[in-house]
């Protein structure tokens, strides 16, 4: 499919790009330099750190800034101070070690501890940061123990020691947990202090999981374009950044030094094109301010959010044109609130418009328009890797327009139900990993957004997939902000509160919901419970050729898990010589409570995201451990709640 043709460029038009690109030019020269080289050895780098370390402010992972030193550079974590012993390339493990501080308080007491420099002052804890302890750390300490008697110091003096003393595993608090377990039975030790100064010393390995971080997600599109990966050191956010690289430049640099004539040619170029840009702006800012003050819809979004914050406001003309005329062999998706095409900007951006239909009815006019608006102040508020990304809007007298991401794979639904032996390609493996990236989403949007978001149309058709299967939830028309008015009076079991009419897709509407009238976050759990009910079974979420009773998928599935039938509803494909693979019994499990009547029956997202890293990490063990693993016989049954 060709792309559309460019629009025809006036001067001031022109004038504009080249101005753009002399910018660039500057920005990307200061970028690189930015980016340098360190002054001084990095080890245990050879060379310049690789992402995702970096030596110089603003570059790399803020969470992996070093400070480059001899024999041993230094990373900080939670303002404590480790020497980086080692780091094998293209892995996501380091070793590090506890850097002594000159700063730590000297003991009175003359307490245990302060005779060993490796050991701190208190617990070592990688909350917040992208780091993990290892298993392997972890099962050092797992069992250590003492000889009795313990020699304890004075405890009211020294209580660090004395506690480090009973239970050394609190050295690593992120090791307590019960999913560590001994390698080796090490017995008793006469020394611990000296036994942990040595563990130290020797170095703790940490891991990262480069999946459930943002900034590695960012940097692999950042780098697609010949990027360097950043962010902005002074924002407390620390927003990642995207610098372009300096390897397009420095060799025409490094050829062809300016002498001072062009230097000054150049200068005076900038500005001319400085001026005629301004000039162009003002012009184009009135004439836009003249079209646009008249409409509601773009008065209505100032209104409720600075301009700035807004995604870019198209013009019709322009997506018109990105479409070719909205040409029907470009419509990749139709449905009740709109079509959607395939477009390309002018920018080479490939990218989903979606055109909302036009309704001449005053009432129908209006929902569309308030359902465009809320999408637009949702999605410009939030960012996350599996929720999809909106790049702009128009509003015109011939149509509202969203531009979205495009997603090339299709949706979850085509997978499962429309694509002709689509779903034999969706693996076990595959549909737990679409499951658990689908909860992270709503996770993020229930606990990560202020206030939080209700999405309210968790539907299998609103969930896109990408070509390496990660996916993306969309359509936030219908999604509320859960604010709850002064006014209103709520149990408190209830977290939050929208009392409104119940919307949402036949077949994933929360039925509390629907007779209370009260939308809270289980709303969207009890949907996510009905898509994971479609992964398990390959069936519609409503299917008027079933039975009656059987019409809603949950319907079914509910009423086969309380007769201990689940086995008759599984996928055939999840199936192996007449047995389930193993997960499903506990995936099935979950969605039984996610789908509960009653909704203080649900579990939150939190729940449902841990259990599903859970059944993830499992199914992974019994992959590497030898392929497909058949279920035991009671790998299909699922724990019913006791109603009473």
């Amino acid at each position: 499919m060709p792309p559309p043709p460019p629009p025809p460029h006036s001067a001031t038009t022109t004038a504009a790009v080249l101005f753009l690109t002399l910018l660039r030019f500057f920005s990307t020269h200061t970028a690189a330099v930015t980016c340098s080289k360190p002054q001084s050895p990095c080890p245990p780098f050879t060379s310049t750190p690789p992402f995702p370390f970096s030596s110089s402010p603003g570059c790399g992972h803020p969470s992996f800034q070093l400070q480059c030193s001899s024999p041993q550079s230094t990373i900080s974590i939670n303002n404590l101070s480790f020497s980086l012993l080692h780091y094998q390339p293209n892995s996501t493990s380091l070793i590090l070690s506890p850097r002594h501080s000159t700063t730590t308080t000297t003991s009175a007491h003359n307490c245990t501890s302060s005779h060993f420099l490796s050991i701190p002052n208190r617990s070592i804890t990688l909350s917040g940061s992208p780091f993990r302890v290892s298993d392997s750390s972890c099962s050092r300490l797992f069992n250590l123990k003492p000889c009795p008697p313990p020699n304890l110091p004075n405890c009211s003096h020294c209580p660090w020691e004395c506690k480090l003393m009973k239970h050394p595993i609190q050295l690593l608090l992120e090791c307590g947990s019960n999913q560590h377990r001994p390698i080796s039975d090490q017995g008793c030790q006469s020394d611990i202090f000296g036994f942990l100064d040595d563990f130290l010393k020797w170095g703790i390995e940490v891991e990262w999981d480069e999946d459930d971080d943002t900034y590695f997600s960012n940097c692999k599109q950042c780098q697609s374009r010949n990027g360097v990966c950043g962010f902005n050191s002074s924002d407390p956010n620390k927003q990642f950044l995207c610098f372009q690289s300096r390897t397009r430049i420095s060799p025409w640099i490094h050829q062809h030094s300016l002498n001072r004539v062009s230097t000054l040619s150049l200068i005076f170029l900038f500005m001319s094109l400085l001026f005629i840009c301004i000039a162009t702006i003002i012009f184009r800012s009135r004439r836009n301010s003249m079209s646009t003050a008249e409409d509601p819809t773009i008065l209505f979004l100032h209104r409720h959010r600075s301009a700035s914050l807004l995604p870019p406001l198209f013009t019709y003309e322009e997506l018109e044109s990105s479409t070719n005329r909205f040409d029907p062999k470009r419509k990749i998706g139709d449905g009740g609130f709109g079509s959607v095409y395939l477009g390309q900007l002018y920018d080479g951006r490939i990218v989903a418009v979606k055109h909302l239909h036009h309704h001449s009815t005053t009432g129908t006019k209006s929902f569309f328009t308030k359902s465009f608006c809320n999408e637009i102040l949702i999605l410009s508020s939030i960012n996350h890797p599996n929720l999809v990304k909106l790049h702009g809007y128009c509003s015109d007298p011939r149509g509202l327009i969203l531009v979205y991401d495009y997603v090339p794979n299709g949706t979850l639904a085509d997978h499962l139900h429309c694509r002709k032996g689509s779903s034999s390609s969706l693996t076990w493996q595959v549909r737990v990993d679409i499951a658990f990236q689908i909860a992270k989403a709503i996770e993020y949007l229930h606990f990560s957004v202020v206030p939080a978001v209700v999405h309210r149309d968790i539907t299998s058709s609103n969930i896109f997939v990408e070509k390496d299967m990660r996916i993306k939830v969309g359509d936030f028309g219908l999604s509320r902000l859960l604010v709850c008015p002064e006014t209103t009076t709520l149990s408190s079991a209830s977290s939050g509160c929208v009392w409104t009419g119940p919307q949402g897709t036949p077949g994933y509407l929360d039925p509390d919901y629907y007779k209370s009238f009260r939308l809270t976050e289980k709303s969207d759990i009890y949907s996510f419970g009905v898509v994971l009910l479609e992964l398990i079974t390959g069936l519609r979420a409503v299917d008027q050729r079933r039975e009656k009773r059987e019409v809603a998928l949950a319907d079914l599935v509910v009423a086969k898990i309380q007769m201990g039938a689940l086995n008759q509803v599984v996928d055939p494909v999840l199936v192996v010589d007449g047995e389930a693979v193993d997960g499903v019994g506990a995936v099935a499990e979950l969605a039984f409570r996610c789908v509960a009547a009653d909704k203080d029956d649900r579990p939150d997202a939190k729940e449902v995201a841990a259990e599903l890293r859970r059944v993830r990490g499992c199914c992974a063990c019994a992959r590497v451990g030898g392929g497909v693993v058949r279920a035991a016989s009671t790998s299909m049954s699922v724990v019913v709640p006791d109603s009473g």
